[in-house]
């Protein structure tokens, strides 16, 4: 301090140490006077001659947009297999192909053993077993309470009533079931075609064979479309009664017993 006001006053005896320089000692002074920076120039600090600039905020970070969704190249699974297990369209047998197929089938089924059901014409219904035995042979054995039989051993065919004890006995060939007794069948040969019916349920053929008892019948043979076997067959004598039998549980691998087929007492 002392120092200082000596300066100040070799100011007044010098004319070199200008007013400038004076206010900054004495500026010097006080500061180490009071030991730091008074609370005046803290409260009041001194203005920049330009404004500081604001900080930028942080850029935010771009929200991504979501895909756009594109259309599948392929087709849903479920839509593939819907389609691959479509059905087939249905197409109809032609006369040729499905008469050939019967012949076919008949000829081939050398044994027959399965159970039949029989509506006749007054809607009476009777059920039974049948035996096949080709060539010529051939049961019908009714269940109780029918008291028929009907047996062809080869030559003829009897049909015996057990309430009546009465026997007709026919040849084979003045029956209308050629079809199941020929050795070898062709229908075109052995009957008259009339007309053939193709449809997802059946394929009937419908024939007339003028060599029966009476006169003309005529018989519809309905076969199953895929497998193509004898599902029923339906007779309209010369009399115009009609008598229908369908077959179940058909085996055409089981041998019948010969002894089923004899025209004797005991086997009627």
């Amino acid at each position: 301090m002392k120092r200082t006001m000596a300066i100040l006053a070799r100011r007044q005896a010098s004319p070199f140490i200008g007013q400038a320089t004076a206010g900054l000692l004495l500026c010097s002074a006080l500061l180490g006077l009071f030991g730091g920076v008074p609370a005046w120039a803290e409260a009041n600090p001194p203005r920049p001659d330009k404004p500081l600039p604001e900080k930028a905020s942080p850029a935010k970070p771009a929200t991504p947009k979501p895909p756009v969704p594109t259309a599948p190249t392929t087709k849903p699974v479920a839509a593939q297999t819907a389609a691959s297990a479509a059905p087939k369209p249905f197409v109809p047998l032609d006369q040729a192909t499905a008469i050939q197929k019967a012949n076919a089938y008949f000829s081939s089924a050398i044994t027959m053993v399965g159970d039949f059901v029989q509506v006749g014409s007054d809607g009476r219904r009777t059920e039974g077993k049948l035996y096949v035995q080709r060539p010529g042979r051939l049961r019908f054995e009714y269940a109780a309470p029918a008291t028929l039989e009907i047996v062809a051993d080869g030559l003829s065919l009897a049909v015996h009533d057990r309430r009546t004890a009465t026997k007709d006995v026919y040849f084979i060939s003045q029956t209308p079931l050629k079809f199941l007794l020929k050795d070898q069948v062709d229908l075109a040969q052995d009957v008259k075609v009339v007309e053939v019916q193709s449809d997802p349920s059946a394929v009937t053929i419908i024939i007339e064979d003028k060599a029966t008892f009476g006169g003309t019948s005529r018989i519809n043979l309905v076969f199953d479309p895929v497998k193509f076997t004898l599902k029923q067959w339906k007779v309209t004598d010369p009399q115009g009664y009609e008598t229908l039998v369908s077959l179940f549980n058909l085996d055409l691998t089981k041998k019948p017993d010969p002894a089923l087929f004899q025209l004797t007492q005991d086997h009627l």
